[in-house]
């Protein structure tokens, strides 16, 4: 099947804007553009708007609807998986083709996509976190109760010592996981632990790293710790999610070491904005953290983009509604970005780091993931983050918006 978008603007980052071109996909890839004429089966007129690569969002809880305990007590299983469905589409509709999830979805949704049972982007998938007993994720509660949601083929995420970390990652990979996800120091969002205290020893993480490796599957922290962010740089993680704390020497570490950066600036601000539902009887505690570090998030970050950090776009969408992922550009844009960066950031960088030598541009023989946008970006990243005004947006060549 061949599809013909006429009459566009390619934006690609770091790259001069193709005005009045034509793009042909077939089946599922790009296969020409050019400002000559094409024939093919369907044509779609672009009207003179803007085509750009379908956005990355590397940071993700495609299953998750706040993380809310109270929730997962009362309601069916069934709706964690319903829930899913709304939120792809909504994902979908912001311009995000492809999530990397961090924890929550599973192999049902990856194998659901490529299906076509539901719209829904492409995932790569880490099941679920690792997590320490009494840490960030440990969802034990001081009542006894334990609101971790497992089920069969979806592993508890809680280890301990170098024997169950060894076991627990090659559960997580056996359950489907695409790369290893480790909750490697306190959260905001957790009610007994603290952002600034590192989680898991050097060995633990050493021997995730090492088994991780034997599959060829990278490491992530979630990390806000500046202690734990180095003893994760030190195991040979390949990325920091959040990296709340980090300061100048961390950041030219991670340089050195090629390690990189998932900041999710938007996760902390609009919770601060927003706040929490009012039957949550952790809100008070919770606010109160988020108003100490939403200011220290943002001119730490600012200091790794100074470094050279290499930032990729995440959003930590599930923790907040889904559909706002491309808000996440304004605010790498604040802390120093250029357009073209922060786009870069949310596309060809993110496939980069996820493995994908053919996704992420506008560009022969790429896949036909695409957006078409009614302004050009470039001039103002900020039209991204208005769903409006993403007009159309195409999944390995197929119509999704």
């Amino acid at each position: 099947m061949q599809t013909l978008i006429e009459n566009v603007n390619i934006v690609n980052p770091f790259e001069e804007v193709q005005t009045n071109h034509n793009v042909l996909i077939e089946d599922n890839v790009i296969k020409k553009i050019t400002s000559g004429k094409i024939k093919a089966d369907t044509v779609i007129d672009g009207e003179d708007n803007y085509l750009l690569p379908g956005f990355i969002d590397c940071h993700t809880h495609i299953f998750a609807k706040g993380f809310h305990k109270e929730e997962n007590m009362a309601n069916p299983l069934g709706l964690h998986f319903y829930n899913a469905v709304p939120h792809a589409l909504q994902t979908i509709n912001a311009g995000v083709t492809t999530i990397r999830d961090c924890g929550s979805a599973d192999l049902s949704f990856k194998l659901a996509q490529q299906k076509k049972l539901f719209t829904a982007p492409k995932i790569h998938l880490s099941i679920t976190p690792l997590v320490m007993t009494g840490g960030h994720f440990d969802l034990l509660l001081p009542s006894g109760w334990d609101m971790e949601i497992i089920y069969p083929g979806f592993p508890k995420g809680r280890c301990d010592g170098v024997e169950e970390v060894l076991k627990k990652t090659r559960e997580v990979r056996r359950a489907g996981a695409d790369f290893i996800k480790v909750m490697a120091s306190g959260g905001v969002l957790t009610t007994n632990t603290s952002p600034e205290f590192a989680q898991f020893n050097k060995k633990e993480l050493k021997t995730i790293v090492n088994e991780a490796k034997s599959s060829n599957m990278k490491v992530s922290a979630h990390c806000h710790s500046l202690k734990g962010m180095n003893n994760c740089i030190d195991a040979g993680f390949s990325s920091i999610e959040h990296g709340t704390f980090i300061d100048r020497k961390t950041s030219q570490k991670m340089v050195k070491k090629n390690v990189s950066l998932v900041a999710t600036l938007l996760v902390h601000q609009f919770l601060a904005k927003n706040g929490f539902p009012a039957w949550d009887s952790y809100a008070a505690e919770k606010t109160a953290k988020l108003k100490e570090i939403v200011k220290v998030h943002k001119e730490n970050i600012s200091v790794a983009y100074e470094e050279g950090v290499n930032i990729l776009m995440g959003t930590d969408s599930g923790v907040i509604p889904h559909g706002h992922n491309l808000e996440e550009l304004i605010h790498l844009t604040d802390i120093g970005m250029s357009s073209d960066e922060a786009i870069a950031a949310g596309t060809v960088n993110a496939a980069e780091f996820l493995g994908f030598d053919n996704l992420g541009l506008v560009k022969e023989n790429y896949a036909a993931d695409l957006i078409l946008v009614n302004s050009n970006p470039l001039d103002d990243v900020s039209v991204l983050s208005n769903n409006d005004n993403i007009l159309k947006v195409i999944q390995d060549g197929f119509m999704v918006k």
